[in-house]
C-alpha cells in the first residue's frame, strides 16, 4: 500500500492552539512537509505566541484561543495544550466552525471526548485525533501485512513506550493530567487497537508517584485468539519496538515504532521481508488526512474515525480505573 504523498494534499490554512514542543515539530510539518500554510499561533502565556512565530518565520500571534478561533483566514486548528486543556480549546474551534486536530491523549477521559465529538458532529465541522503514527507509511503497510494473511493469524503483540521524562514538570503534575498513560501509553493503546480493535478484557497494574501521577503501567489487552502485553513508563527509556506474531511467522517493528520507522517480515519458511517507512518529521501525514477529508466533504478520517477515538479512551478510562489514576478536576 502506498501513503499519499503529503505535498499532494489540498492546501489549508492552519492555527495553532498552544506553543510547546510539540507545537513547534507541527508548523514545521505544515510549512516544510505539505502545501499548507501556518497563519496564526495562540498562547495564553503572553509573549509565547509572537516567540513561536518569530522562531518559525510564519503566522499571526495571539494571546488568547478566542482571537485565534476568530480568524477568518484560519481553515483548521491544531490543538497542542496539556492533555488537561484539550477539550475545551477543541469546543472553542468546533464552535468557531474550524476543522480541529486534537493532540492524543484525545482528551483527559471518554466522558470529554464524547462531549468535543458530539460538539463536532452537530456542527458538522471535520474532527481528527493528532494520533499520527496511525497515518504514517510503515503503519499502512504492516495493516496490508497483516490483512493479507503474511504472519498467519495473529497469535500476540507486545509494544512498549518509556522515556525518561520525569525531569519534565507537565508529566509529574496531576492537575496537568501528566503520568506514563496519556502520554507515552496511548501509543501501544492505539496500536494495539489498529491491528487487533477493542479488547474483550484488560488487565492492568501500574505505580502511581508521590505526586499522583502514573509513573509505569503494564498492561494485558485480550482478544479472540490473541493477546496483547503492553507497558508504558516515563521513568526509563525503553526498546520502544514493537513485535507482532502470528501461526507462521513474526513481524519486528523497529524502535521507535510509532515514528516513522522500518519492520522485518519474517515467515516460518525462513522468506524475510524489509518495509522502509522513514520519512523527516510525520507530523505531515496527520495534517495531510485532515486537508484531503476536509476537500472530499467528509467530518472525520476513515483511519482513525471517531467512534475509534472514543473506544481508545474508553479503554484507557479502564486502565487507570484498575491502577487507581484520579485527577483532581474528576
Amino acid at each position: 500500500m502506498t501513503t499519499p504523498d503529503p505535498m499532494a494534499a489540498p492546501a489549508l490554512r492552519w492555527g495553532i492552539l498552544g506553543a510547546g514542543g510539540i507545537a513547534h515539530k507541527m508548523a514545521e510539518a505544515i510549512t516544510q512537509y505539505t502545501a499548507s500554510s501556518l497563519v496564526a499561533v495562540g498562547s495564553r502565556t503572553p509573549g509565547k505566541a509572537q516567540a513561536f512565530v518569530e522562531e518559525v518565520g510564519s503566522g499571526r500571534a495571539y494571546d488568547s484561543y478566542e482571537d485565534l478561533v476568530a480568524d477568518p483566514d484560519v481553515d483548521a486548528v491544531y490543538v497542542a495544550t496539556t492533555h488537561n486543556d484539550h477539550h475545551g480549546p477543541a469546543l472553542l474551534a468546533i464552535e468557531a466552525g474550524k476543522h480541529v486536530l486534537v493532540e492524543k491523549a484525545f482528551t483527559q477521559n471518554a466522558a470529554q471526548a464524547q462531549t468535543v465529538v458530539d460538539a463536532a458532529r452537530a456542527k458538522g465541522v471535520y474532527l481528527q485525533e493528532a494520533m499520527w503514527s496511525r497515518f504514517l507509511p510503515h503503519q499502512a503497510a504492516l495493516r496490508e501485512a497483516l490483512a493479507n494473511g503474511e504472519i498467519g493469524e495473529v497469535v500476540s503483540l507486545e509494544a512498549n513506550h518509556g522515556q525518561a521524562l520525569t525531569h519534565v514538570q507537565r508529566m509529574v503534575r496531576p492537575e496537568l493530567a501528566g503520568g506514563a498513560l496519556l502520554d507515552l501509553g496511548v501509543y501501544p493503546i492505539s496500536f494495539a487497537h489498529d491491528l487487533l480493535g477493542v479488547p474483550e478484557r484488560i488487565t492492568a497494574v501500574g505505580r502511581l508517584r508521590d505526586t499522583g501521577v502514573d509513573g509505569q503501567v503494564s498492561m494485558v489487552f485480550e482478544y479472540p485468539g490473541a493477546q496483547a502485553t503492553l507497558h508504558t513508563t516515563m521513568e526509563a527509556r525503553t526498546s520502544n519496538a514493537a513485535v507482532i506474531s502470528g501461526t507462521e511467522g513474526r513481524i519486528e517493528v523497529a524502535d521507535t515504532f510509532y515514528n516513522p520507522t522500518t519492520f522485518v517480515v519474517k515467515r516460518l519458511d525462513g522468506t524475510v521481508r524489509e518495509f522502509d517507512g522513514t520519512a523527516p518529521n510525520g507530523f505531515q501525514f496527520q495534517a495531510a488526512e485532515l486537508a484531503r477529508g476536509v476537500a472530499e466533504g467528509r467530518t472525520e478520517s476513515e483511519l482513525l474515525p471517531l467512534d475509534q477515538t472514543l473506544e481508545i479512551m474508553r479503554t484507557m478510562d479502564e486502565v487507570r480505573a484498575q491502577i487507581g489514576l484520579v485527577y483532581p478536576n474528576e
